[in-house]
């Protein structure tokens, strides 16, 4: 007997929208320079393709909130 997947419940391989770096500079309330400036230098979790940077916000709050506890 072939299972039904539920299409109720959450997938676990969903794909998770980039955020641009103007939008992620907003959610953290900086300037977009300064996000990509920290990008670019490796501290902050980032993608760069396409000569643009795009952020998760699941990676920015995972992010904020060590830098937050290393405090």
């Amino acid at each position: 007997m072939e299972s039904k997947r539920n299409l109720d419940s959450p997938r676990s391989h969903e794909f998770e929208p980039l955020l641009t770096s103007k939008e992620a500079a907003a959610l953290l309330r900086i300037h977009h320079k300064t996000l990509e400036r920290r990008a670019r230098q490796g501290g902050i979790p980032a993608y760069f393709f396409n000569r643009r940077w795009f952020f998760r916000l699941s990676e920015l709050d995972t992010w904020l909130r060590s830098a937050v506890h290393r405090q």
